[in-house]
C-alpha cells in the first residue's frame, strides 16, 4: 500500500496567522499559503477578504486545509465600527449590509454553475430579496450559563458565572453579554446582565461543560413581533431546583418586561447532552401563557417553545410571497387543482396559497408529528379550508399514494439542509408535476439536487435569494423549475 504523501504546507493542530484573500460560499474565508512546494489554499470559515486571522487547523488534505477560527487580529478595511456587543452569531456584522448582499449573491450563483451545472444562471436571476429588519430581526434567542467565563481584557479563560453566548469554536467557554447584541430584542439584551445577577444571588451554580454539573443551563426567549410580546423558559437541572423559587424569578422577569411579558416556562434537563429542551425533560408553564401569537401576511400562527417557525418573520413575508408568487405566476395550474407541500413544516405555504388559489386542496406532508399537529392547529385558527396535512416521511407518503401520479401540475418543495434524498427526490420526479417550486436554507443541496432535475427535464425559468440572516453566511434560495 503506498505510503501517504505528507502535506507540506500544514498539519492537523497547527495555529495559523493568516491573510483572507477571497470569500467562498457558506462564508468561508479564503487563505493561501506558499512556499518552494508551492502554492496551498486554506478555508476559514466566518471570515473575510483582508483580515488577518489566527485559527487552527482541523483537517488537511493534499490539496486543501480546513481551519477553526480562533480570534481576528486585524479586520477588513470594508468593516465599520458598530454600537453592538460582537457574538458568533453574527460574524459579518461590521461589514455594510450592501457588501453581504454583494458576497452571498456572486457565491451563491457561482455554486450553481459549479455544483448544479447551471451555466448561465445569471440570466435565470429575478431578485435579491433583502430583510425589511437588518438589526434585531430574530425572534428566538438561547442564552447559555456557564461557569467558565472569557476575560476579554486577557483573552484568556476566567472561573465566573456568565449568562450568554458560547466563545467561538470553544464548546466548555461561555462569554457574557453585557449589551445589545444587534440580533434580537434590545430591551431583553440590555437587562441580560440584571438576570444574570439575579441568578448568581441565588448561590446556585451555573452548568459547568466539562465537569457536566451545575444548576442553571439556558434562558430561551421568544418574541412575537406582531404583540411585542415576550416568552421565556428558564432550563436547569433538578439538583438544586428545591433551592430555587420559580415563582420568585417569574415576578422578578415581570417587574423587568411588564405586559410584555406573555409566560414563563421552566424545563428540567438532566441529560449530559447539550441540548436546551431534554428528550425526557418537564416543562411547566410558571406565570401567564405558554405560546405566543406571530401575523404572516394577515394569517395568525401559534407558537409554543418547541415550535418550529421562521427565525426572522418580517423577511419570511418576503420569501412566502416570492414562493407564493412562483407558486400562482400559472393560474390555470393552480385553481380548481390539487398542490402538494411537501416536507411542509407547520404549513405555513400551504396556508397562504389556500387563502389566495381557487378551489385549490393543499396536501402537506411532514415527517415530524408536532409540526403537523402546530399545522392543522393553524388552519383552523385562520378558518382557512382545502387543506389536508399527514404526518409522514415523503416517500413513504408518495409510495402510498400512487394515485397523485400524472395528476399533480405544481409541488412546492422546502427540505431542511440536507436536501431530498435522491430516492425521495426520484419518486416526486416520478409524479410528472409541470412545475416545482423549490425552497431551500442551503443552496449547497439544492444544487446537487437541481443537477438531477435537470436530467429528468426540470429546467429552472427563475430564482431569487433571500437575506433571512443579515450579518451571517446563510442566504435562502426560491426556484421555479418546470418540466421541458
Amino acid at each position: 500500500m503506498p505510503r501517504r504523501e505528507r502535506n507540506k504546507f500544514v498539519k492537523r493542530g497547527q495555529i495559523l496567522d493568516l491573510e483572507i484573500e477571497d470569500y467562498a460560499f457558506g462564508g468561508k474565508g479564503i487563505a493561501r499559503l506558499r512556499n518552494e512546494h508551492g502554492e496551498f489554499v486554506v478555508f476559514v470559515p466566518n471570515t473575510l477578504p483582508g483580515q488577518l486571522v489566527k485559527a487552527q487547523v482541523k483537517k488537511s488534505s493534499k490539496k486543501y486545509a480546513e481551519c477553526k477560527l480562533i480570534d481576528v487580529l486585524r479586520p477588513s478595511e470594508d468593516e465599520v465600527e458598530m454600537p453592538y456587543q460582537d457574538i458568533p452569531g453574527a460574524p459579518y456584522i461590521n461589514l455594510p449590509i450592501a457588501l453581504q448582499h454583494k458576497f452571498k449573491k456572486e457565491s451563491t450563483l457561482e455554486l450553481f454553475k459549479r455544483i448544479g451545472k447551471v451555466a448561465h444562471i445569471e440570466t435565470l436571476f429575478d431578485e435579491f430579496i433583502t430583510s425589511p429588519n437588518v438589526f434585531h430581526y430574530r425572534n428566538k434567542m438561547e442564552y447559555g450559563f456557564s461557569a467558565i467565563g472569557y476575560d476579554r481584557t486577557q483573552k484568556t479563560d476566567i472561573d465566573e458565572f456568565t449568562l450568554g453566548f458560547k466563545r467561538r469554536g470553544v464548546w466548555w467557554m461561555g462569554d457574557n453579554l453585557e449589551k445589545d447584541s444587534g440580533l434580537f430584542d434590545k430591551a431583553v439584551e440590555d437587562q441580560l446582565k440584571t438576570i444574570r445577577a439575579y441568578c448568581e444571588n441565588t448561590g446556585l451554580p451555573p452548568w459547568h461543560g466539562p465537569k457536566k454539573t451545575g444548576f442553571f443551563r439556558y434562558l430561551v426567549v421568544r418574541k412575537s413581533y406582531s404583540a411585542n410580546t415576550l416568552l421565556f423558559n428558564l432550563v436547569t437541572t433538578s439538583n438544586g431546583l428545591s433551592n430555587f423559587d420559580l415563582n420568585a424569578f417569574a415576578s422578578f422577569l415581570v417587574s423587568l418586561f411588564g405586559d410584555r411579558l406573555a409566560g414563563v416556562l421552566h424545563t428540567i434537563n438532566d441529560e449530559v447532552g447539550d441540548r436546551t429542551i431534554a428528550t425526557s425533560g418537564a416543562i411547566k408553564l410558571i406565570y401567564g401563557k405558554d405560546k405566543i401569537v406571530e401575523e404572516l401576511l394577515g394569517l395568525q400562527f401559534e407558537i409554543s417553545m418547541k415550535s418550529f417557525f421562521q427565525t426572522n418573520p418580517k423577511s419570511a413575508e418576503k420569501l412566502y410571497s416570492k414562493v407564493i408568487e412562483y407558486a400562482l405566476e400559472d393560474k390555470k395550474s393552480i385553481n380548481d387543482s390539487v398542490v402538494l407541500d411537501l416536507f411542509c413544516g407547520t404549513g405555513t405555504i400551504g396556508q397562504i396559497l389556500a387563502s389566495k388559489a381557487e378551489n385549490t386542496k393543499i396536501i402537506g406532508v411532514d415527517i415530524i408529528a408536532s409540526a403537523i399537529e402546530d399545522a392543522k392547529e393553524n388552519a383552523k385558527r385562520n378558518q382557512i379550508e382545502g387543506l389536508e396535512f399527514y404526518a409522514a416521511d415523503v416517500g413513504k407518503f408518495l409510495n402510498e399514494h400512487p394515485q397523485y401520479q400524472n395528476n399533480i401540475k405544481t409541488i412546492i418543495l422546502d427540505p431542511a439542509r440536507a436536501g431530498i434524498a435522491p430516492k425521495t427526490l426520484k419518486k416526486i420526479i416520478n409524479l410528472n408535476a409541470e412545475r416545482l417550486v423549490y425552497v431551500s436554507c442551503n443552496p449547497a443541496t439544492q444544487a446537487r439536487d437541481i443537477e438531477q432535475l435537470s436530467e429528468a427535464n426540470y429546467h429552472i425559468k427563475k430564482m431569487s435569494l433571500v437575506d433571512q440572516f443579515p450579518h451571517t453566511s446563510h442566504i435562502e434560495t426560491v426556484v421555479l423549475l418546470e418540466k421541458k
